[in-house]
């Protein structure tokens, strides 16, 4: 009985570790690199598949239109089966030949002329067609000249080079994006560490200020002060954790995980001393290569190729066929067979269709000077960012130097309060002081170098700078 005791306290105590493996298993959170991040952006991303969808759609496009200017070859047939035969009215066949007859015999002397023996010439409902016919025709048309043909080639290469400027916007607006997201949580992280230190720190000093208490070094005053301490900070703990989980779920989202997928970043604030570039230097950069100008510029020039289009109903067309039919026909199945064939040219022009082209050209010219205007306003918005993030970069540079410094001093300045408080020369306040003073400085250089990094990126997304590796993802195939 002791021995069956111990064998089922064996297994509830294995099933217990099994389960306690099991839970630290699944509760893994998958670390995340800003490699990683971005790649698993640009895999998951929906306006980047629609992006290249719409590119394979081009492609099509492109395809559809040379296909206009290639011969075109039908194949008809049809069976005809008359369930009662049409019926024509036409001249009695049968007095038109009596007639002949005897008016050949009169004329001939042959029987003496008799005009009783005329009949009267009368219609009558006659049918010309046989019970069944078929007819099978092979059809060929080859276009010799159509402008809308012609332009619409042109066209449907500019709307895919369109498609890819598209797809390399997106590309590079979502790594912005990624970067936004995986540093908010690095930066999130970190203040929580901050913010946990000076916890510990208060928690720290509260111990140590109950010890001195007890011994009766330090009044009941600065040990009420050290615990309203602790108590202020811990509320500030909890909040720090609760945003962490919000820019984690911001995250997922970013990167197109599941919301139940346990995530977390890994990596650095890296400040690198750059120079900062000229305004007026890289305003002409962003002109140049910035996607989403380059992405109007190649939307202007699809205007102008359907202003093109639109013009072309205005010219003629022609068109060289060629047809071969084989028929047959037959009041049963024993057909009676025969073939044509014929060749020629058509040509066709409108003289007038009620103004719609030009309505149409008047439309699609409205469409690129709205499309100028739009690239008009793009091109000062861009201009506007890039010196927002020149002059933030400045302001990074100018004053990160001195926060570093700052952090130097008030790590010595806290340790220089704990040590006064042991001796008994300071007092709580100056801890508490020092302590914030700490806190403070480190929150500041720490947010400094996230908003040069983020300036930094952002500037890279409007000058078109993305690695090379990431568009080699999003290649499609020529």
């Amino acid at each position: 009985m002791n021995l069956h005791k111990l064998l089922n306290k064996i297994s509830a105590a294995g099933i217990i570790i099994f389960l306690v493996f099991s839970l630290n298993g699944f509760s893994q959170s998958k670390i995340y690199t800003l490699d990683d991040a971005i790649n698993a952006a640009l895999s998951n991303n929906r306006d980047i598949k629609v992006a290249k969808l719409d590119i394979d759609k081009s492609k099509d496009a492109v395809n559809e239109a040379f296909g206009y200017a290639l011969p075109s070859l039908d194949l008809s047939a049809n069976f005809n089966h008359f369930l009662k035969k049409p019926k024509t009215p036409f001249p009695d066949f049968e007095a038109l030949l009596t007639n002949a007859t005897y008016s050949i015999l009169f004329d001939e002397n042959v029987i003496p002329r008799d005009e009783s023996k005329y009949k009267p010439i009368e219609t009558q409902l006659q049918s010309f067609v046989q019970t069944n016919s078929y007819e099978t025709s092979l059809l060929i048309t080859q276009t010799l000249f159509n402008s809308a043909v012609f332009r619409g080639i042109g066209a449907s290469q500019i709307y895919l080079n369109l498609s890819k400027e598209e797809l390399k916007r997106k590309v590079s607006s979502t790594i912005l994006d990624v970067k936004k997201a995986f540093y908010g949580v690095l930066l999130t992280k970190q203040l929580l560490e901050i913010t946990t230190a000076s916890y510990n720190n208060a928690l720290e000093n509260l111990k140590n200020v109950k010890a001195l208490n007890t011994q009766g070094l330090v009044s009941d005053y600065d040990a009420l002060q050290a615990e309203v301490r602790v108590e202020n900070i811990k509320p500030v703990v909890l909040q720090i954790e609760n945003n962490l989980k919000d820019v984690k779920n911001n995250f997922k989202i970013v990167i197109g995980v599941n919301q139940q997928e346990e995530v977390d970043v890994k990596g650095e604030f890296i400040y690198s001393k750059e120079d900062v570039p000229d305004i007026t230097g890289t305003i002409e950069k962003a002109m140049e290569s910035n996607y989403s100008i380059s992405s109007l510029k190649l939307k202007m020039q699809v205007d102008e190729a359907f202003i093109d289009l639109d013009r072309a109903e205005y010219w003629p067309s022609l068109y060289a066929f060629g047809n071969y039919t084989y028929a047959g026909s037959a009041d049963n199945f024993r057909f009676q067979n025969y073939s044509s064939s014929v060749v020629g040219l058509t040509l066709s022009i409108n003289l007038f269709n009620g103004e719609r082209t030009k309505n149409k050209v008047q439309q699609s010219e409205i469409s690129l000077k709205q499309t100028g205007e739009q690239l008009s306003q793009l091109k000062d918005y861009i201009s506007t960012q890039v010196k927002a993030k020149i002059y933030e970069l400045n302001r990074v540079k100018s004053s990160l130097d001195a926060q570093e410094r700052n952090v130097s001093l008030a790590e010595k300045a806290y340790d220089i309060s704990i040590v006064r408080y042991k001796e008994g020369t300071g007092n709580q306040l100056e801890v508490q002081n020092a302590d914030m003073e700490l806190k403070q400085a480190r929150i500041n250089r720490l947010q400094t170098i996230y908003d040069y990094i983020i300036a930094k990126s952002g500037l890279d997304e409007i000058l078109g700078k993305v690695d090379p590796k990431y568009m080699d993802m999003m290649k499609t195939g020529d």
